[in-house]
Parts: C-alpha cells; sequence; structure tokens
C-alpha cells in the first residue's frame, strides 16, 4: 500500500432486492492499527502497528481519522488523565523524548503477545465514515493516536497536534459534524477527495468537474500519462512503478463508471 493515497478493495455485503452475496467498493483513506495489552494482562502497554496517514491537504484524511480516534475513546478516559493527555500532545509536537511508561502504559516497538485494534476512515462514494474496531482501553486508543504522530515529520506534527487538542474537547458523535469541526475550512476537499471517481479524473489528468469520460478519451489519457512516467522518457525510476499502478486502477474505475452509465 502506497502511504498517502487511497487503496481500493471490495468488502461482502448483501444485495438489496436479490439472494447471494454482492460487493461493495470501498476506499482506505487513513488507517491506524493500535497494538496493546490484552483485558487482562498485567502490564500495560502500547505499540504501533500499520499506519496510513496522509496529512494533505492539512490536516489530510490522516489528521482526521487521528483526531476522530481520540474525540472518540477520551470521553471514556479518567478525568484526572486528560490534563497530562494534553501534555503529552505537546511534548510530541516539541519532538520531546517522552520517558516511559507513560500515562500508566509502556509505548515499545515489540508487538509480541499484544491484541490489535483496527481504526479506519473509508470514502464510500461521495461519503467519508470511520470504521473503528477497538479491542482494547479508551486509554491505550487515544495513546496510539497520539504517539502515531510521532511517524509523520515535525511540520506535519505541527498541523496534526492542535487537532488532537480540539478533538480532546469535542462532546459531540464522531461524525460529520466532527470532520467539519477538525477540518476547518479544508473539509469539503478532503469529502471531494474521497470519491475515487474524482480521484481517477486527477490522477488521469482530467479537468474538476468534466463530465465523465468515455471509455476512448480514457485510453487515450492513459496511453499519454503512461509514456510521461516512463523512466524511458524521463520518469522518475523509482517512482515509475506506483505511477503505472496508480493510472492502472484510476483507467479501470473509469472505464467501469462509463459502462455503467451506458
Amino acid at each position: 500500500m502506497v502511504p498517502g493515497r487511497p487503496a481500493v478493495w471490495r468488502s461482502a455485503s448483501r444485495r438489496h432486492g436479490g439472494p447471494g452475496w454482492g460487493y461493495r467498493r470501498h476506499v482506505l483513506l487513513a488507517e491506524l492499527e493500535v497494538w496493546h495489552t490484552r483485558p487482562l494482562a498485567p502490564t500495560r502497554r502500547v505499540a504501533l502497528g500499520n499506519l496510513v496517514l496522509p496529512v494533505d491537504p492539512a490536516p489530510g484524511f490522516g489528521g482526521l481519522l487521528l483526531g476522530a480516534v481520540v474525540a472518540g475513546h477520551v470521553r471514556d478516559v479518567d478525568d484526572e488523565l486528560i490534563p497530562d493527555i494534553h501534555r503529552l500532545i505537546d511534548q510530541v509536537e516539541r519532538d520531546e523524548r517522552v520517558v516511559q511508561p507513560r500515562l500508566r502504559h509502556r509505548f515499545q516497538v515489540d508487538r509480541h503477545g499484544l491484541a490489535r485494534s483496527t481504526h479506519r476512515l473509508l470514502g464510500d462514494g461521495e461519503e467519508i465514515r470511520f470504521d473503528f474496531e477497538t479491542n482494547g482501553s479508551a486509554l491505550a486508543q487515544v495513546l496510539g493516536a497520539i504517539y502515531a504522530v510521532e511517524r509523520l515529520d515535525v511540520s506535519a506534527r505541527r498541523i496534526i497536534t492542535p487537532v488532537l487538542h480540539k478533538a480532546m474537547r469535542w462532546q459531540g458523535l464522531v461524525g460529520p459534524a466532527l470532520i467539519a469541526h477538525l477540518a476547518g475550512t479544508n473539509s469539503a476537499t478532503l469529502s471531494s477527495l474521497a470519491d475515487p471517481r474524482a480521484w481517477a479524473m486527477e490522477v488521469l489528468g482530467f479537468p474538476a468537474g468534466s463530465p465523465l469520460p468515455t471509455k476512448k478519451q480514457v485510453t487515450a489519457q492513459f496511453r499519454q500519462k503512461m509514456r510521461a512516467v516512463h523512466p524511458d522518457h524521463g520518469g522518475d525510476a523509482e517512482l515509475a512503478s506506483t505511477a503505472v499502478f496508480e493510472l492502472a486502477e484510476a483507467r479501470r474505475i473509469l472505464n467501469e463508471a462509463a459502462k455503467a452509465a451506458t
């Protein structure tokens, strides 16, 4: 998976109006894996797994997911710990060394013997929704989101840590209102990027807001873009494989859309 790029997969779901299993397309916009102590274990530990945290345009889908994880779990954390959580966020922003254990948990690299919680931000058509699979304590999820910010460069941390502070104070539901609260003026931009068709149009170079292209137009744009990214024509050799994959996926999405429209 390419960090910062949407990944498309199908999940099984019942078809409306008929028997059997169908498939519904989703776009993975951001993902956070938090590994943590199992409920009955005597020690408390937390680690990180797979991270997909794009932060552009700010705060990015990654920032929205981290903020939502904090907002959705911090209400179940002891009130006496809240001030220290804010201090931990500030330490991460300043790239300071965090002495372990902190907030009753030891942050570590090793995941052996730990349980996993997975949190995702998904694009479903033109909608954005959160999918939380929480299998540990609320505090472990909050700490996982905060420590994930350490994996970002310093400039990105300065964008994301204010989002976490805002999320700490959120009292509403985890949904569209929270997205608007965390993203501010960029919420509309982020919502538009959740649409696979819009992503595919951008990758193949079709102007924003243009009508759905025909299969012939898609093929022409695909070939033109493929020539541009090929190393023999000046493309970056290290990025070529990623670009080819994205172009092929964009072509497939638009061809399917064109077929469905006929």
